[in-house]
């Protein structure tokens, strides 16, 4: 069953891991047609069709491996597993509940990565950040070494909870396990959460004068986004608005269409060429830079745009993906971004480079560091990634 759940959600766009959380993704969503690869007699075909809420059309099923014959496959062998067919170890997998140094569990737990056509170097990756933290060592040791050839690097990993990621001012990420919907560290340097019903959280009722203005509004406007960066506060709304908020003002731009579902942005310093010659020319030091606020958004409409709060939105889109955002954080030259297919990418926006990782479950939060590095938050484990994105 798992195989046919994961190549239903790999050809959906969604990430499931159980008929339950495919039946949930599916009915949360607009009713749809669903080409299944699969018989009509197949259990999952047979449990969607009483739905009502699908048209399912069902293409001539592929011949499926069975389960590979006893000594065709070490199920024990990282690298062996890496290279062999991934519906033949899945099928072994199920049917032997040994739990082979961790190798088992992991798989199971990344399948609908591990499913996908890809090199054994990526497929040791995502085993390698799948295991869990009482694995036989031997098996992390040989999946690191079967990953040297990804373009990724597993920095380190724990398994714990992750709902919502940023960065602190130092750089360090900043994980929260309860439930909440983004959090930011505000101009003065609170900790502050949207929570499930878009309103802003401080910890322990503090709040500056901004962070109270943006209290107030999303008390009757909840948000569905939230971030901060530089003396400004921005927050996304379902109707696809971002609104920067500052203690000079509100600036909004309407950027998606559809729900606004996540956001970051970065200040950067820029010093005008005519100023800054005409400072040096006369001796006088140059005034200091002007700070320039860049908000990049993400939506349910499938983009990634960027935006500078006092000018007109662009016309184009950054990135463009027939699924959801989920989330994204931006340091240095970088961009996380994460879609709801599983994805997560880190960018450099300023060459057009990108990485990809698939970790398997879904994705809650990702963050970035200046230094290349990228934060994925699961339901279970938070993983660091170390890459530069090709260009």
């Amino acid at each position: 069953m798992s195989v046919a759940v994961w190549e239903v959600a790999n050809r959906l766009g969604v990430v499931a891991g159980t008929p339950a959380e495919l039946f949930s993704v599916l009915l949360a969503g607009p009713r749809r047609t669903v080409r299944l690869p699969l018989p009509p007699d197949h259990a999952l075909v047979r449990a969607l069709r009483p739905l009502g809420h699908l048209d399912l059309v069902l293409d001539e099923p592929p011949q499926l491996p069975g389960p590979p014959p006893a000594g065709s496959v070490d199920l024990g062998d990282p690298a062996a597993v890496c290279a062999a067919d991934p519906v033949r170890v899945t099928r072994a997998y199920e049917a032997d509940p040994d739990p082979r140094g961790g190798l088992r569990p992991a798989w199971l737990r990344a399948g609908q990565s591990l499913l996908r056509d890809q090199d054994p170097a990526d497929r040791a990756l995502v085993l390698l950040a799948a295991l869990d933290e009482g694995a036989d060592p031997r098996t992390a040791a040989a999946l690191t070494r079967g990953a040297a050839g990804s373009p990724w690097t597993l920095a380190r990993s724990s398994r714990r909870p992750c709902t919502a990621l940023t960065a602190a001012p130092d750089g360090r990420p900043v994980v929260r396990e309860d439930r909440v919907l983004a959090v930011a560290c505000l101009p003065d340097g609170t900790q502050a959460a949207l929570d499930e019903r878009g309103r802003l959280r401080l910890p322990g009722g503090r709040a500056g004068r901004l962070a109270e203005a943006v209290a107030a509004t999303l008390a009757s406007h909840p948000a569905t986004a939230l971030a901060a960066a530089g003396d400004s506060v921005l927050t996304g709304d379902r109707m696809g608005t971002v609104h920067a908020f500052s203690l000079t003002g509100l600036e909004q731009a309407a950027l998606h269409s559809g729900r606004v579902t996540a956001l970051t942005a970065t200040v950067t310093a820029t010093a005008p060429a005519a100023a800054t010659a005409t400072a040096t020319a006369s001796g006088a030091a140059p005034s200091p830079a002007p700070a320039a606020l860049t908000v990049y958004s993400g939506g349910t409409d499938g983009t990634v745009r960027a935006w500078r709060p006092g000018r007109p939105p662009g016309r184009s889109a950054l990135a463009r993906r027939p699924c959801p955002v989920v989330a994204l954080h931006a340091a240095g030259p970088y961009l996380a971004v994460a879609w709801a297919d599983g994805l997560a990418e880190l960018r450099r926006p300023d060459t057009g480079g990108t990485a990809l990782f698939r970790p398997g479950p879904r994705i809650r939060a990702v963050a970035a560091t200046a230094d290349g590095t990228l934060v994925v938050g699961l339901d279970d484990a938070v993983l660091h990634l170390a890459c530069r994105p090709r260009r």
